[in-house]
């Protein structure tokens, strides 16, 4: 079903007063892409919530950030004890991340408008595109699709799930030409054959797309862009490693973190002034957590800061090992952790899917031409599946065992 896809250009409007209604919204698919693009007509903060939440799921999200309105299946209604939210905020995304923790992050009006026009410039989107959403809007990767066809006039079709073979025809059956995907979904429709290079650009986030994966898609004849950004940063913040225009993109000279700076960084986290304080500088620099490197002006994200591995003193990043050991062939996925070490510290333990699991001494022989010996595992477990976030990323911290 199309979404709302006439090319005209909105103005975003700001409401009368300093304070605006929080609707949350656990619907799915086109019904919820109007009561989005509704609430923001209105001058109105949209909270979208997965539907399929349970009861008790749902009442902790409006606990966590009190909205003043519900627009369900049954209709809209106010909801008792909710708060309104700034006149500049648009959208409020509830995330727990990797980190476990829940956090309600406020999105603003004038991030919306920077982060729509320069990731649209970025893709080279026109009016004569047309922008496939097939993943949940209530992830800010899909809910960004409207907040850039809603500055931009850029049309947008909207999926009520990920189908996969409607997403592999839509180029055909529903003229669609950009598609957003998670490495998760790419490798799927990779592995189904699918004509992707119908799409005149694939855009992979949510986690890092490994290379390999890219180089096959490209090796089909599509063209692909790997987005970087966070729900902090109104979805994608940088393209092929560019900063989209508007954002300030940084590499922390002594730590190694990624800072970014524009109107697309969140205002805040909802209620919650510590953990604000905590990621989001006085000048509206935000940590992102993650670690990377600049390299010919291209950012390249290395890893996350709390999953690096420190043994032995030496400081070891789990996407690189993983980068090598998936290279084996008994080895389906891995995930790297460290685990807590009464010699190291932390040990680097390798967690595979494997019909026919290596030996640590096999693992650590085939990787040894490429990595330093503190960077080999010490231990390797195996699992039937790597717990993964709907974004794809791993959840190290389920695998360490943390809550």
């Amino acid at each position: 079903m199309l979404g709302a896809i006439t090319p005209t250009v909105r103005v975003l409007r700001m409401p009368a007063a300093d304070e605006t209604e929080v609707v949350l919204a656990p619907l799915a698919g086109p019904a919820l892409a109007e009561v989005v693009r509704a609430a923001w007509d209105a001058g109105e903060a949209i909270a979208p919530i997965n539907a399929q939440l349970s009861a008790r799921e749902r009442a902790a999200v409006v606990d966590l950030i009190r909205p003043t309105q519900i627009h369900d299946a049954d209709g809209r209604r106010p909801l008792p004890g909710g708060a309104p939210t700034a006149a500049d905020v648009v959208a409020m995304m509830t995330t727990s991340g990797t980190a476990g923790a829940p956090k309600g992050v406020e999105l603003t009006r004038a991030g919306m408008e920077v982060m729509g026009r320069g990731y649209s410039a970025g893709v080279h989107a026109t009016a004569s595109d047309n922008w496939l959403v097939c993943l949940p809007l209530h992830h800010v990767a899909s809910l960004g699709v409207l907040a850039r066809s809603y500055v931009t006039g850029v049309p947008y079709t909207v999926h009520e799930q990920f189908d996969m073979e409607r997403v592999a025809q839509s180029p055909r059956t529903e003229g669609t030409t950009i598609v957003s995907l998670v490495p998760t979904t790419l490798l799927r429709l990779l592995d189904a054959g699918a004509p992707l290079h119908e799409y005149r650009v694939l855009l992979i986030g949510g986690a890092p797309c490994p290379a390999s994966l890219r180089a096959r898609a490209e090796a089909t004849g599509a063209t692909v862009i790997d987005a970087y950004g966070l729900t902090e940063t109104w979805s994608g913040c940088a393209l092929d490693g560019r900063a989209i225009s508007g954002a300030d993109i940084r590499v922390d000279a002594t730590t190694g973190e990624v800072l970014v700076k524009g109107a697309m960084v969140m205002r805040g986290y909802r209620f919650d002034p510590d953990r604000t304080a905590e990621v989001l500088e006085i000048d509206g620099t935000f940590h992102t957590g993650d670690i990377g490197v600049i390299d010919g002006g291209r950012l390249r994200v290395v890893d996350r800061l709390k999953d690096i591995v420190i043994t032995g003193a030496v400081n070891v990043s789990p996407t690189e090992v993983e980068s090598v050991l998936l290279r084996h062939d008994a080895i389906d996925d891995v995930c790297v952790i460290g685990v807590q070490d009464d010699e190291w510290g932390e040990r680097v333990v390798a967690v595979v899917v494997s019909d026919r699991p290596p030996t640590l001494d096999e693992l650590r022989a085939f990787a040894r031409e490429e990595l330093s010996a503190a960077k080999l595992p010490k231990e390797v477990r195996v699992v039937a599946e790597i717990p993964r976030s709907n974004s794809g990323k791993p959840l190290r911290r389920v695998l360490r065992g943390e809550a």
